[in-house]
């Protein structure tokens, strides 16, 4: 599909599904201080709605490219919304049955996300007309994703309150905003009309094809590039809230920040990962998104590595944006924390542009290549759980962030050296 064809009406649509996805995964971080405080989880266990959200992907993310390629990107888009419904209507269940029923929930959710990414993702590259302008619209797309994560960090930190009181019954509100978003969502889609490409016809043959997009080295390492991803993207946000909230004599100490605060500052780091997206979904035309991946995976080495090493005595203030009286607030912090902050800004393009280049010229196998690298993203369940380990071993919310720059490492080498398609000998039409 060139450029010239592009449907902006389903370009429109593409990103608001973009932007539902961020609203409803990142409810799951801020939740987990809830689950903390309810349930008396550690560090590893109140993290088990992210478990549950993206360990869904493992399981749905093969299915997920299936039902595009026999259903269409729209009518999985509309199957994908009905089980996100069931999965937070589970959830606010979950405040008066229990630990296992949210568990269930962020599991039903996860399915959805998964869907949902399945179909985001190709279809704005496709709309886009691949290449560099196919990652600019998926870096457009990402604007209006972290704009609904800063909405959900800001949301939740005013209703979490005070962390050690805070109960699932808190987040009642975002929980119903969720499912408002969900059910308008399936409402617009149902009424647009959406002209997706035409999906390949499968010619029976006897002969079976040899060849898969795991046939392709680039996209093998790339989906490991986003399984290792999560943990970047989830675990640098994750934590810092957890040390904000965190009181000086628990088992893994913070600053003992109210929820409120905490929420705020949080919300500045997917404020960041929004200005990085605009600035990529404006240079993404002209920036190939190996350029982008190498330039902005050296500098979070850089800031998490400074983020781990800076004494926390060094201070500094640190600003939130208390939207609700319109007015800046500041808080102290340690010098750390705002460059763990600052990693917003590079894991902002990494989605996009790690999938554009895992995709790049894989032809008929790029639908169920979307499927499979969706199940990849169910590493962002096990690298959140890793570090929470770390966290919990050394009794040290810095030094658990060896595991973001572990990650970091591996999506420097896969840009300048994994990235390269190797298999071009291989048809793909």
């Amino acid at each position: 599909m060139s450029t010239k064809t592009k449907q902006w009406g389903a370009i429109i649509v593409m990103i608001a599904l973009f932007a539902m996805i961020a609203f409803v995964t990142n409810l799951c971080s801020p939740m987990a201080v809830i689950v903390k405080n309810q349930f008396g989880a550690s560090n590893f266990l109140s993290q088990i709605g992210n478990y549950g959200n993206f360990i869904a992907y493992l399981v749905m993310g093969i299915p997920s490219g299936m039902l595009i390629k026999k259903f269409g990107y729209k009518k999985t888009a509309l199957m994908a919304l009905a089980v996100g419904i069931v999965g937070i209507l589970v959830q606010w269940a979950s405040g008066s049955m229990g630990f296992g029923v949210y568990l269930i929930g962020a599991f039903i959710a996860g399915f959805c996300m998964c869907m949902l990414n399945t179909v985001v993702n190709p279809m704005l590259n496709l709309l886009g007309g691949g290449g560099n302008k196919g990652n600019q619209l998926i870096q457009i797309g990402g604007v209006f994703n972290s704009a609904a994560a800063v909405a959900v960090y800001i949301l939740m930190g005013a209703l979490i309150g005070e962390a050690t009181k805070a109960k699932i019954s808190d987040a009642t509100p975002a929980l119903l905003i969720a499912l408002a978003i969900f059910v308008i969502g399936f409402i617009v889609i149902l009424f647009t009309k959406i002209d997706e490409p035409q999906q390949p016809v499968e010619v029976k043959s006897e002969v079976k094809d040899k060849y898969s997009a795991f046939s392709f080295r680039h996209f093998k390492l790339g989906i490991l590039a986003i399984f290792l991803y999560g943990g970047i993207e989830v675990g640098t946000p994750t934590y810092i809230l957890q040390y904000l909230t965190s009181e000086p004599t628990a088992a893994t100490p913070g600053i003992g920040m109210s929820g409120t605060i905490a929420g705020l500052i949080v919300a500045v780091y997917w404020l960041m990962m929004l200005i990085g997206r605009f600035i990529g979904g404006a240079i993404g035309g002209k920036v190939s998104s190996k350029a982008m991946v190498t330039t902005v995976s050296i500098a979070a080495i850089a800031l998490v590595l400074f983020g781990m090493l800076a004494p926390q005595t060094w201070q500094v203030k640190v600003p939130g944006i208390d939207w609700a009286n319109l007015k800046v607030i500041w808080a102290q912090v340690p010098v750390g924390i705002f460059a763990f902050i600052l990693v917003g800004l590079c894991t902002s393009v990494m989605w996009g542009a790690i999938f554009n280049l895992a995709t790049e010229g894989l032809g008929k196998y790029t639908a169920i290549a979307s499927g499979a690298f969706m199940t990849m993203v169910f590493g962002f369940a096990i690298m959140v759980g890793l570090q929470g380990l770390v966290a919990d071993w050394t009794g040290s919310y810095m030094t658990s962030y060896v595991v973001v720059l572990f990650c970091a490492a591996y999506i420097l080498f896969y840009a300048l050296v994994g990235s390269k398609n190797v298999n071009k000998d291989i048809p793909v039409d």
